[in-house]
Order: structure tokens, then sequence, then C-alpha cells
């Protein structure tokens, strides 16, 4: 940041240098520009008192002469001889007249600035070029003597007088006069600007941040504004000296802010020196405030004095944080503070006093500027420093990151590894259980058989092609055909097919179009089976049917759509016992057993007709995938 400011100060000074020296293009170096003119006899009318008419030394401030009073005065000067070579046109450049002004020569008007007794208009802002025609100057190179008469009416409070006057060749005159319009105009204009940016700027931020030290300069800077642009607006739209209370009240706070901003900058915030700048701010503007209403200047001084003085109180605090603390930021804050004391304490005693030979030109907007850098440079610090801190961050957080993906690619993998092994055991333990309560159980029924003393052989092949059956569909469970249905129905179709044909039962297949149904678990698939199994069993062992109908349909508009599937024989129906005398009802209650498990629901009820026979439906619900 110090390397910013250096340079951005080097270029500021280089840039005024070049604007207070630069000069007017066609003009020759080597001509003096014109004769200074010191003495003038004046006749001085002040409001209030009696009429005077006395020699005067140029420069003269009326309001030195006249505190918080108005009036009248003309200046009458004659012009020396020679100070024009033969056959050059010639000019007057007044550094300074206010506040309007009427301009002759030998009772010729040259010129007029303003009306006179208008104040609307002020022209002591700035410096007046008044050029002599060739007429008027003949007159005075015949040897006939020339007086140069300068009215002016001036308002109380306002800096009107008359500064220094010079008379001379035009060509030299208008290259000075354009290097002081430079120097006094375009550096006003330029601060009025950077300092109406860079408030801009610092209250943007403010509003995002919230952030005081943004606040405190934004209202510093705008406040300064008012004063760099009375150096240069001559019609101000607020009549004086409503205009001027205005300018002095903005002048106290643009002062007192700067210093309140340079603690903020410091993080140096004493409460007893915060509560001593805001008072000495709110005695200053009502100081300001009264001096204009009552027309008492030494009150405008008094104020002056107030917010120098707090101003050499913060000082300390900057000494400190540059020579002590050893920041960067003080050391620059010092040097611009110091400037800035100094041009104050110039502007206080020379300008405003008028003391030690007093002066017209004031050097606060000067040395104030280097503030407005000082912002400029913080504001690119802490945009750098918080780039680096969300690179940093960035750079951090990408790193926690990365370690965290790390971890979950672990715990997935873990977990991976824990779902496949329980998945296997339990598959293992489905197979276990399938193995024991189908093939399993119609073993051990078939051992019972084989083992009484006369075993019969229809009930000994039957217990054996259930077991094979069994067996069959636990093999069938293993095939990942789980969630197409119709898949699962075929294969058991494949494997009854065979004892159909052998019973000589002719079987209708009507399945309709089914849609992929969502997928459902190698458990579901083997109760249907095993519902099923039952169902055409029955048939085979009791029915005595010689025809099955196998009807599957898809029913989606259903709520919850289902899948419906029926099985219809022709034969004796229910009987209440069957044939080998064993209690009707435990197979029936097995497979209502098991269509509760996979969510179905379970019919079975006689056929009525000619044909009669046994109507098996199953409604199972399974959404599409």
């Amino acid at each position: 940041m110090r390397r910013l400011l250096v340079a951005t100060a080097l270029s500021l000074l280089g840039l005024l240098a070049f604007i207070g020296h630069a000069p007017a293009a066609g003009a020759d170096a080597a001509m003096p520009a014109g004769i200074e003119l010191r003495f003038s006899e004046a006749t001085l009318s002040p409001d209030g008192l009696p009429t005077q008419v006395r020699p005067v030394q140029l420069p003269f401030r009326w309001d030195h002469a006249f505190p918080g009073r108005g009036g009248k005065a003309s200046y009458r000067i004659e012009l020396p001889e020679g100070a024009v070579p033969a056959g050059w046109p010639s000019a007057l450049l007044l550094s300074g007249v206010g506040n309007q002004v009427a301009i002759s020569l030998d009772g010729v008007r040259l010129a007029s600035f303003g009306t006179l007794g208008d104040s609307g208009y002020d022209a002591a802002k700035g410096t007046q070029l008044v050029l002599v025609p060739a007429s008027v100057a003949a007159l005075h190179r015949s040897g006939q003597p020339q007086q140069l008469v300068i009215e002016t009416t001036l308002q109380r409070q306002r800096g009107g007088g008359l500064a220094s006057i010079r008379y001379g060749a035009e060509a030299p005159l208008t290259a000075l006069y354009r290097s002081q319009q430079n120097w006094r105009h375009t550096s006003a204009i330029v601060y009025a600007v950077s300092l109406l940016l860079m408030g801009g700027l610092a209250g943007g931020l403010w509003l995002r941040q919230r952030d005081a030290l943004y606040g405190c300069f934004a209202l510093a800077a705008l406040s300064g504004v008012a004063r760099n642009l009375d150096r240069v607006w001559p019609e101000v739209p607020v009549p004086w000296p409503l205009w001027g209370a205005v300018v002095a009240v903005c002048y106290a706070c643009h002062i007192a802010l700067i210093a309140r901003f340079v603690l903020l900058v410091l993080n140096r915030n004493p409460p007893w020196l915060v509560r001593a700048i805001y008072a000495a701010l709110a005695v200053s503007v009502a100081l300001a405030c009264a001096s204009f209403a009552l027309a008492r200047p030494v009150l405008w001084t008094s104020s002056l004095v107030i917010l120098q003085l707090t101003s050499i109180v913060c000082l300390p605090y900057v000494i400190h944080g540059a020579l002590v603390a050893r920041r960067r930021i003080a050391g620059v804050l010092m040097a611009a503070g110091t400037l800035a004391i100094l041009a104050g304490a110039h502007d206080l005693l020379l300008v405003r006093m008028g003391l030690f030979g007093g002066a017209n030109y004031t050097l606060t907007p000067h040395a104030m500027f280097f503030f407005v850098m000082i912002l400029a440079g913080l504001v690119v610090e802490r945009y750098s420093r918080t780039v680096a801190d969300y690179s940093a961050l960035n750079a951090n957080l990408a790193a926690r990151v990365a370690e965290r993906e790390e971890q979950l690619r672990g715990a997935f993998e873990t977990v991976r590894q824990q779902q496949q092994e329980q998945a296997v055991l339990l598959e293992r333990q489905r197979i276990m259980r399938e193995i024991h309560d189908g093939v399993g159980s119609q073993l051990v029924g078939l051992l019972n058989v084989v083992t009484q003393p006369a075993p019969d052989r229809r009930v000994v092949e039957e217990h054996v092609k259930l077991a094979l059956d069994e067996m069959r569909m636990a093999v069938d469970s293993l095939q990942p055909t789980q969630d197409d249905l119709p898949t699962v129905l075929a294969t058991l179709r494949y494997r009854l097919q065979p004892r159909l044909d052998a019973a000589g039962i002719a079987l209708v297949w009507n399945v309709a179009v089914i849609p992929p149904v969502a997928p459902f678990a190698a458990q579901a698939a083997m109760q249907l089976q095993r519902i099923l199994l039952e169902a055409f069993t029955n048939v085979l062992k009791h029915a005595g049917a010689t025809r099955i109908v196998m009807q599957v349909s898809w029913h989606g508009d259903e709520t919850p759509p289902l899948v419906r599937i029926v099985l219809t024989d022709n034969g004796r129906g229910l009987p209440a016992t069957p044939d080998d005398g064993r209690p009707m009802g435990h197979g029936i209650a097995n497979m209502r057993s098991r269509a509760q498990a996979i969510g179905a629901r379970l019919e079975i009820e006689a056929v009525e007709g000619p044909e009669g026979g046994t109507r098996v439906r199953l409604d199972w619900p399974c959404g599409p995938a």
C-alpha cells in the first residue's frame, strides 16, 4: 500500500506542477509578465461607517479592514509608462477582486464581472484577465496619463477586496492567467470530483459492510465537495450569506470527520477523544451558523481555531502508531496529518487572520486531498487482503473437501462390503429356510410314509414330486428374474407342465401383457410360486379336473395398481374332506398366509355352472417400474 500511495502522491504532485507551470501555446517565455501595481488611491464606503478616501497597499483585504461589513469601494491607479513595448497589445491581470466589479480606463469601460450590488455573482472566485483595446492603449503611448478605475461592491464575510494587479503585454499575462486558472480552477474541480467519487464509493461500501470507517469517510468527502466547488463557482443559486454558512458548516464537518477517520484507520478510539471530536464539530457548526447570521467573523475564526486544536490533539496517536507500533499506515497518516495541520495553520494565521504579512491562497484543499489517496490505498489493500483470504479459504476448503471425500469413499466402500456380506448372508438364510420349509418338509413327509409297514406307492411318488418341485422353485428363485413377473409365471408353468400332461389335464394359458413392475424380492417370487403350486397341486390331487385355465391381467386403473391371477378348473369343486381322509384346510391356510406375507388378497370359491369346479383369485398390488 505504501508504494501505491507514494506513486499516487508523486503523480498528483507532477500533475499539479504541470498545471501550475504549463505555458500557453505561442507565449514568449523571454518576455516579463508585466509590472505589479502595489498602491492605489481608494474610496471606501463600508456599511454603517463614514466614507474613507485614503491610499491602500495591494493586496487589500476588505474583511480585514472592515470585518463583518459590506459596502462599496473604488480604486484609482495610474498606469506606469513603458510597461508595454510599442506595438504590443496590453492587458491587466487581477489575481483577485470582488465581489462585483466594473473596470474602466480613462473613462472607457473595459470589463465588468457581475452587476454592482447584485450578490448573485462573486468575481473573487477566480483570476480576471482584462484586455486593453488598442485605441485606449494608444493614448498612453502618446504621453497622456492614464488612470485605471476599479469599482466594486462587497458583501460581508465574503472575502472581497483587491489583490495584486499586473499590467503589461498581453501574451505573457495571458500565459500567467492560464497558469493561475489551471492551478486554482482545475485543481479545485479535480479535488471535488475525486471527493465525490471516493465519497460515493465509501458510502456504497458502508451500505454493504456497515463499517464505520467507510461511513465516516463518505460523510467527510461529500462535505468537502462544497468547499472545493465554492472556490470556482461564481454564480451560486443559494443567496449570500446563507451560502457562506452552508460552506462553513460543510468545511467544519470535513475537518472533524477526517480527524475521526484517522482514528478509525488506526483503530485507536479513546472515548474521551471521540467525544471531544464530536463536541468540537457541534461547537464549530454552531459558531459557523452564528457567525454568518450575526455578522461576527470572529465566531467563525474561533470555530477554525477549535478544529485546528482538535486535529493537533489527534496527532500524538498517529505519531505513536508510526514510531512506536511501527505501522506503515500510521506513517502515511502521520505525513498526511502533519501536512494538513501545517496547511490549516497557514490558512488560519496568514489567510484568515492576515498575520505575518498575510496570504491570498489556501493550502488546506491540497493537503486534505492526500486522505483521498489514503482511502484508495486502504480499499485496495483490504480488497487484496480479502482476495488472499478467500483464496486461502478456498484452498483450505478444497483440502478439507478432498479429505472428507476420501473418508466418504472409505466409508462407502466399507458399507458396500457390509451390504454385500449382509446380502450373501440373507440369501444364504433364505435358501436354508426354503430348503427347510420346502424340500425339507416334503422329505420329512416322505420319510414318514416310507417308514410305514406298507407304504402307498402313489403317496410316495406324490411326495417325491412335491419335493422335486420345491427344489426346482428354490433353484429358480436364485435366477435374477424376480422383477419380471411373466418370466416367473412361465418358469412355474415349465416346471408343472410335465405333471399336468401326465395327469391328462389341459392347461389354458391366458397371460395378458404385463408392464414392467417395481422390482420385488426373491422371497416374494417364491411365495407367489408356492401359492400357485399349492393351487395346482390341489387340482392334481383332489379335483379330478381335465382342464385348468390360467388368466393373468394388469389393472392399472385400480388403487393401488395390481396384477390379478385367476386359476379356474372344471373339477368336482371344494369337498368337505379329501380322499385320504385328512382334515381339509391346511393347504388353503398356507396359501392365505403366503398371500398375506406379500400383501396380496386371496379368494377361493366354487364355480357355478354345469361344469362346476373351483376358482382361485389372487390380487397382488405392485406398482409399475
